[in-house]
């Protein structure tokens, strides 16, 4: 061989060898998959970068998967065995998943880790994710309901603070109704969304569910106080008769004072911010929502996503330590400053654009009074019945017994099955015995 062809060949055998060199971590890297939902799904791409360069023996792929989509996808791959190792989750579809037994329990994990304590999140919102006794999510971000109001229009009425009680607020509601011009009310109350009637049983002390979550609770004088309430709003023309699909548009209406009052979440913040014209910017505010004695401010509903761990994945520690970085609180900072959503952990509310923002703090308040819902797989179903039993009620005229009786009735139907699996359960504990 001439020298020219042996140099050629060295050279190649040397390239050869650093493209191998470069490529084994690579390859050797461990793969996990996140599924991120909506626009969350988008930021959490960013947030990996940083827990890739601390982990080079780890990489992490995210899908992005629509909420419409979600539910169905995270089914459908459980079904097929294809499951990610890591996914966000909506709080009120942990106890689906779990009875599954696609999710993997948290306890253990937890109490070894030096990051994540139940003591740094908000109470309620941690017991979202609790089926039983057992844990299957950390609290990723959170959103609970509260009153996002019209301060000039409260002031006319005589109130420079909010309610703090039913007696109140309804009084106030009343004030605003004997001043308001034909077509304004002081409460937009949509028929067909279901949060707003199951907060008010929630603050009533209903229980929803009966007998470890087998039968509706509905017909309960809890649960019937807060009905009866509910609906006492539209029967005295305090809250129009409609749907969220008949307004156009709600910052138009809230703009003009055509409602004086609405209850909604913490994504509101900002469409407020952007679509009030600028004279009203001074002239709304949010409040944590009344409560039936006025002693101390209502309770509302504990919403949010979750951070889980699937059974199915292929590398459990490596997705375990991935929940522990996006928990950490520097990435709940970066997190809600890229998204807007609220943050879990509670040492990240003393951010100064959080704790001092009267607006956002309002929810800061209210999330120190917020109630799980029942952590049965059923339950979103079970509460899309509360809101049509409350348009039976409100627009078609149906006596209150008869729709909380057919409501209990269908909500029996629902948890069927249910009871058929806790009966059997029980007979198989009783022969292990």
């Amino acid at each position: 061989m001439n020298l020219a062809a042996r140099l050629t060949s060295i050279l190649f055998a040397s390239l050869g060898s650093v493209v191998a060199a470069c490529g084994a971590p690579e390859d050797a890297r461990v793969t996990i998959r996140f599924w991120g939902m909506g626009r969350e799904g988008e930021v959490v791409a960013e947030l990996v970068k940083g827990f890739e360069r601390e982990n080079p023996g780890i990489r992490v792929r995210v899908q992005q998967i629509p909420w419409s989509a979600a539910h169905e996808k995270l089914l459908t791959a459980y079904v097929g065995e294809v499951t990610p190792d890591v996914a966000q989750l909506g709080n009120t579809w942990v106890p689906e998943f779990s009875a599954l037994g696609a999710l993997a329990p948290l306890d253990s994990l937890v109490g070894r880790s030096t990051t994540i304590d139940p003591a740094d999140f908000f109470e309620g919102i941690w017991k979202t994710n609790l089926v039983g006794d057992t844990l299957f999510g950390i609290p990723w971000y959170v959103d609970t309901r509260l009153i996002f109001f019209r301060t000039d229009i409260l002031s006319r009425a005589g109130y420079e603070t909010p309610p703090s009680s039913w007696a109140e607020w309804r009084t106030a509601m009343e004030r605003i109704r004997a001043e308001a011009a034909p077509g304004q009310y002081p409460l937009f109350l949509p028929t067909n969304e279901w949060p707003q009637p199951v907060i008010l049983a929630l603050q009533a002390g209903s229980r929803l569910l009966s007998d470890g979550g087998r039968y509706g609770a509905f017909s309960e004088p809890e649960f019937r106080r807060a009905f009866e309430f509910y609906t006492g709003l539209f029967e005295d023309s305090l809250a129009p008769p409609v749907s969220s699909n008949q307004i156009a548009n709600i910052f138009q209406e809230f703009a003009a004072g055509n409602f004086a009052m609405i209850i909604t979440g913490p994504w509101y913040i900002g469409e407020f911010r952007r679509r009030l014209p600028a004279a009203l910017q001074d002239k709304w505010a949010t409040a944590p929502m009344p409560g039936p004695t006025g002693a101390e401010s209502g309770v509302s509903m504990a919403g949010g996503s979750s951070l889980v761990v699937f059974r199915g994945g292929d590398h459990p520690e490596a997705a375990w330590k991935l929940v522990e970085y996006l928990s950490r609180p520097a990435q709940q900072r970066e997190f809600w400053r890229l998204t807007g959503d609220l943050p879990a952990r509670l040492e990240t509310w003393e951010e100064p654009a959080l704790k001092g923002d009267p607006i956002t703090y309002a929810f800061w308040e209210q999330l120190q009074r917020v109630e799980p819902l029942p952590a049965v797989p059923e339950i979103e179903l079970i509460v899309t019945k509360v809101f049509e039993a409350g348009e039976r009620a409100v627009q078609g005229g149906a006596p209150v017994d008869r729709v909380l009786a057919d409501l209990d009735a269908s909500v029996d139907r629902i948890l069927e099955k249910r009871r058929w699996m806790l009966d059997q359960a029980a007979v198989a504990a009783r022969m292990h015995d």
